[in-house]
């Protein structure tokens, strides 16, 4: 019996997609496929990658309307907003296809008398990339992108929430000429997932995702030796200090917060504030926050949309409900927010004061429209607060000192450190976390590395 994949859409609750899921029968031949345009793919010249990929790109964007349109129905980003992951798309997509040319070039040893000594970086082989909903194309493209010019063909399995995505990509790259088979997508259930990631023909695993699913599926691979690359979870801590230009960090933080509902990664999920700009951080933060305009993401007012389904919204609604009963203060009124209903997907924004570590919104990952902010005295109380934490993703400070916010980043256990902004993805630098926010890779020229092996060229010349 052929299993069927629904995708529900947040906005009202309708089947927007229903895709077949691919059978054992299907993903073994996909594999072939993938195996055996591989071969031929690796021995192109990076020059041809470089003008498939390019071809690739643009017959993608110029569907960025559409893609929009479609990004907004099945994870219910504000149609005012879902634009701008395809430019976020073709932004990575762009400098990861130029860093190739310095990846993967070959490193040349020093002269040896009677000797030549290189090491090439081969691919891999087959990628799987198992892709998320909330920014199901930059999340994507930082593996897609890089392990095709690295050589590698690829297996994309897409959120059920985001199927459309997977499709769209793939048929870009049809449409630019790659190699049939060379990169393909399956729609998977998951125990099928598991069956791809236990082929032989796979060599690496990239995962963006929850860390209970990163923990399955490096348990999955385990035995197989090969690369898994892991992006999970955040709880992703900003500091203002005192010497902060107060209305610059002020709208920085709170759009770290609340763009895409809060549901990123990477956003902003618990601020710390000095105690001297506390009171007027709090006002201005209020103020911003009163006005979204919380609604159907279809609407091109709409400024926050539903969060990507009712369980989602309900979970960040409890732990808010249970920082309230442990104290907390909400400065926000649900009733501002008609379209804020419980039992949707819906959700007003909201800010707490009165918060410390004891309770689960400021350690937890919410994923969602809310953050707690918590008042300090001393850089060296933000620190420690902004280390307490099972995550690493990314931290931010905010100060006028370039110096001292240098000095206090080399202190925060993070993958991604900023001064002055937030929730940022530089594609020029590596993208990685520490700690239950993963481990690996992606992004600027180290992105490569996951996605290629070295491979030592050890020449005797005859004398």
């Amino acid at each position: 019996m052929t299993k069927v994949q629904h995708t529900i859409s947040p906005i009202d609750g309708s089947v927007y997609v229903e895709r077949e899921l691919a059978n054992r029968k299907q993903i073994d031949k996909a594999l072939l496929k993938a195996e055996e345009a591989q071969v031929l793919w690796k021995q192109t010249s990076l020059s041809t990658r470089q003008s498939i990929c390019n071809k690739a790109i643009g017959a993608f964007v110029r569907q960025k309307n559409d893609i929009a349109h479609e990004i907004c129905w099945q994870m219910g980003r504000p149609i005012k907003f879902a634009a701008g992951e395809v430019d976020g798309f073709e932004e990575r997509a762009r400098f990861m296809m130029t860093a190739a040319e310095q990846a993967l070039q070959p490193l040349e040893l020093p002269e040896k008398n009677g000797f030549t000594r290189y090491i090439k970086k081969e691919p891999l082989g087959v990628v799987v990339v198992i892709a998320p909903w909330n920014y199901p194309l930059l999340t994507a493209v930082n593996s897609i992108l890089p392990a095709l010019m690295a050589g590698n063909g690829v297996l994309l399995k897409h959120s059920a929430q985001t199927p459309l995505c997977a499709e769209r990509m793939v048929a870009a790259f049809a449409e630019a000429g790659l190699p049939d088979g060379l990169f393909q997508y399956l729609h998977l259930s998951h125990e099928d997932t598991e069956y791809l990631i236990q082929s032989d023909t796979v060599q690496h695993i990239a995962f963006t995702g929850s860390v209970s699913a990163g923990s399955h599926i490096e348990k999955t691979s385990a035995g197989r030796f090969i690369g898994v690359g892991l992006e999970l979870g955040g709880k992703d801590p900003a500091y203002i200090r005192a010497d902060a230009d107060l209305e610059a960090a002020t709208e920085t933080v709170i759009d770290g917060a609340f763009f895409n509902s809060g549901q990123s990664c990477c956003g902003i999920e618990r601020i710390y504030v000095h105690e001297r700009v506390f009171d007027a951080f709090i006002a201005r933060a209020v103020a911003l926050i009163k006005a979204y305009r919380l609604g159907r993401p279809d609407d091109p007012e709409t400024t926050l949309g539903p969060m990507v389904r009712t369980s989602a919204a309900e979970f960040v609604r409890e732990q808010v409900n249970e920082a309230v009963q442990q104290g907390a203060i909400a400065h926000i009124d649900p009733d501002l927010f008609p379209m804020n209903k419980t039992g949707t997907p819906y959700m007003a924004p909201q800010l707490l004061t009165g918060v410390d570590h004891t309770m689960r919104i400021m350690t937890e990952e919410s994923f969602g429209p809310v953050v707690g902010v918590q008042k300090v005295s001393s850089d060296e109380e933000a620190i420690a607060l902004m280390n307490d934490s099972e995550f690493g993703l990314t931290a931010s400070v905010f100060t006028s000192d370039i110096n001292q916010g240098i000095a206090l980043g080399e202190l925060i256990e993070t993958g991604t450190f900023f001064i002055n902004r937030c929730d940022y993805l530089d594609p020029a630098l590596a993208w990685t976390g520490i700690k239950n926010s993963g481990r690996g890779c992606t992004l600027s020229s180290l992105g490569y590395d996951a996605l290629t092996r070295p491979k030592s060229f050890h020449i005797k010349h005859a004398l």
